[in-house]
């Protein structure tokens, strides 16, 4: 009964391979393949968790590296606000020069010989005069004639600090001489004395003479120390933008903590906070002026409030452009308000010599470019008057 099987199985097999063509095999039978079994639901949760982190992560890293690559081209590429720092350099030298001279009559008596009877010739109350790089007019105040010397020689270097002469040797002569003179009697002081010294030691690691300076034309015909691309060079930039970060940082403080320190006082919360020093001897320089703005009592609340907002807002403010041109705006008049109503003229120029470095370089560039223009046109209106295709 066997024999017939195996027959049948030979010629089956037989036509099959009949079947196939010369140089093909012969498929094998396909059967399905075994479904995996469902996966249960802790690994299931345990995957996409997984998952979940794993794309946050991706994200964190790509936004760091973002973040870093915008840092590291903002600082090395190209120096920034260099037009700012400009302003800031010339309105601080013109703060010392104003500053020295309104006091030149009276400055044995506010800072020399005849300031002893408070005691700080004895024992200065300022830690600054017992250091020596900044004891020179503390050491010299018992002599009036070596102090006026001092006294002029300061303002000969508030005049090349204005005009930018060999900057980087000047300022820091300056800035030892300048804080020594004002931290020699610390009754006269007030806090623009404070960012003054706080400014000029950030400017010591910027290039504030890099634009409208004699040292600029210098630079101009003979060309920068290092190429652009060296490592002094790029360590200058690097300095350069870090220093400006740190005098935003330090004005972006001073306005936001003053506003913070104004709202938790009474006078302050109660809106009458500008009415008080305008009325008294020593702030309210215009007695008729003062009485003026004092007159009418929502004015004198919308001041005292207004100047709060202004100051805790105006870090964010310059975010945007349109915020930034209110911000400045309204801290400019902030200023003028001060120097004007209460007697305060240098600390106000000093602040607005800080805020300078906000405006973009391009401003300031069409400006300067506007200024020239009108210049040269008033020098010689005939060639301004004279028709377009005509030569003057």
């Amino acid at each position: 009964m066997s024999a017939p099987v195996k027959t049948a199985a030979k010629s089956a097999a037989k036509n099959t391979a009949k079947d196939t063509a010369p140089g093909e095999t012969a498929a094998p039978t396909s059967r399905p393949a075994p479904s995996a079994p469902p996966a249960s639901l802790p690994a299931r949760v345990l995957t996409f968790v997984s998952s979940m982190i794993g794309g946050l992560w991706a994200m964190v890293i790509s936004a760091i590296d973002r973040i870093s690559a915008f840092i590291g081209d903002w600082l090395f590429n190209g120096k920034k606000a260099l037009y700012g720092l400009a302003v800031t350099r010339i309105l601080f030298g013109v703060t010392a020069i104003g500053l020295l001279a309104s006091n030149f009559a009276t400055r044995l008596y506010t800072f020399g010989s005849g300031s002893a009877w408070n005691g700080e010739m004895a024992e200065p109350v300022s830690d600054f005069p017992k250091i020596w790089l900044f004891s020179a007019f503390h050491a010299a105040m018992g002599n009036d004639v070596l102090y006026t010397a001092l006294y002029l020689l300061l303002g000969v270097l508030a005049v090349l600090f204005v005009l930018g002469w060999r900057f980087r040797i000047v300022l820091p002569v300056f800035f030892c001489l300048w804080v020594g003179f004002i931290e020699a009697n610390d009754m006269v002081g007030d806090q623009g004395d404070n960012m003054f010294r706080i400014a000029l030691l950030l400017l010591l690691f910027a290039d504030p003479a890099a634009r409208w300076s004699l040292d600029a034309k210098r630079r101009a015909k003979s060309g920068e120390w290092f190429p652009p691309t060296s490592q002094p060079a790029l360590l200058g930039t690097m300095f350069h933008n870090l220093a400006l970060v740190a005098l935003t940082a330090q004005v972006c403080f001073v306005y936001a903590s003053g506003a913070l320190y104004k709202a938790g006082g009474e006078p302050w919360k109660e809106g009458y906070a500008v009415y008080n020093p305008l009325q008294t001897a020593r702030f309210g320089t215009w007695p008729v002026l003062s009485d003026l703005v004092t007159a009418w009592g929502p004015m004198v609340v919308v001041a005292s409030w207004g100047s709060i907002i202004l100051q805790v807002a105006f870090p964010l403010m310059l975010l945007t452009r349109p915020t930034r041109l209110l911000g400045l705006l309204g801290i400019l008049s902030f200023h003028i308000g001060i120097a004007v109503l209460m007697g305060l003229p240098w600390f106000s120029l000093t602040m607005i010599a800080i805020d300078s470095i906000f405006i973009r370089d391009r401003t300031w560039s069409r400006l300067s470019a506007g200024t020239v223009r009108r210049w040269n046109a008033a020098k010689n209106p005939t060639a301004s008057a004279a028709p377009p295709g005509t030569v003057a």
